[in-house]
């Protein structure tokens, strides 16, 4: 199977089109629609990626609305995408705490004459307790206050996207903002377990599944104004955790410079309503 090759083929039909300016990632999507609506025996037997080229292909480099926030040029580390509304003295808390916490972290990173250059060894597995607090409905250490115009100040990094069409908006959608699209092998089934059935694009389909890559997506919604976390989620099925903003930054730069990687220990932790509303809306079409 080579998706990328079908990637690469069909692009250009979809861009032309739907005349989708300034919209790659829509695109793809495009493409991705019109891949799983093959039977497995055409899947199987698509024609291989043609041998690796030094000019990026049009569906790596074409312009998209969120680049300026969603690229790999773009400084920020993460995205914290605001799907809630209804409480801006919460919102502003939250944000307030990041930007201590950031500053914090950026003092406590400034390196001592003792400090050792030895790297970092990554470490793979869950998130340990004391970096992430489930979300109990109860805000720990949490002040209370008024918000203010401080909460404009920028964050060092992440980016913010912040607009009212969000809200309530699934993670699969959020993803499919941000992220690139892509198809890949679906996850090794474990031994004595049975490969899920019927099949699904996010979690497994003919071993072929639907992920998105890009930088990495935190969601600020309704359980945010009360237990001052943000979602982190590891996969477009609903695996995920809440870190609260005062352990967000740590864990975000810890993501991105490799030092950490969530894998959920290796089993699912998701919410059944939430992966439920995902499967359905990828299911959908565009």
């Amino acid at each position: 199977m080579s998706f990328q090759r079908f990637l690469q083929d069909k692009y250009p039909a979809f861009k032309a089109q739907y005349g989708d300016a300034r919209q790659r990632r829509r695109t793809r999507l495009r493409v991705v629609e019109d891949f799983w609506k093959l039977d497995p025996h055409a899947r199987a037997n698509l024609p291989p990626t043609e041998e690796q080229s030094d000019t990026p292909h049009p569906y790596e480099i074409d312009e998209d609305t969120y680049d300026d926030i969603a690229s790999s040029d773009a400084p920020n580390l993460g995205i914290i995408v605001r799907t809630d509304y209804t409480n801006e003295d919460a919102w502003q808390t939250f944000y307030l705490t990041l930007i201590e916490a950031e500053q914090e972290f950026m003092a406590d990173s400034v390196p001592s004459q003792n400090s050792s250059d030895a790297p970092l060894e990554p470490v793979t597995g869950a998130l340990p307790d004391s970096d992430v607090d489930m979300a109990d409905g109860t805000p720990e250490d949490a002040e209370e206050g008024e918000g203010d115009d401080d909460g404009d100040e920028p964050l060092a990094f992440f980016a913010v996207l912040s607009d009212e069409s969000l809200t309530g908006i699934s993670n699969l959608s959020a993803l499919r903002l941000v992220n690139d699209v892509d198809v890949g092998a679906a996850p090794l089934v474990p031994a004595g377990e049975k490969r899920i059935s019927p099949g699904h694009r996010l979690v497994d389909l003919s071993g072929l599944q639907e992920v998105y890559k890009g930088k990495t997506v935190w969601v600020y919604d309704s359980k945010s104004n009360v237990d001052r976390c943000a979602q982190l989620y590891g996969t477009a099925t609903g695996d995920s955790w809440r870190a609260r903003a005062s352990h967000i930054t740590e864990l975000q730069v810890n993501l991105a410079t490799g030092v950490m990687k969530i894998d959920f220990g290796g089993l699912d932790r998701y919410d059944y309503l939430e992966r439920r509303r995902n499967l359905e809306e990828a299911n959908r079409p565009l």
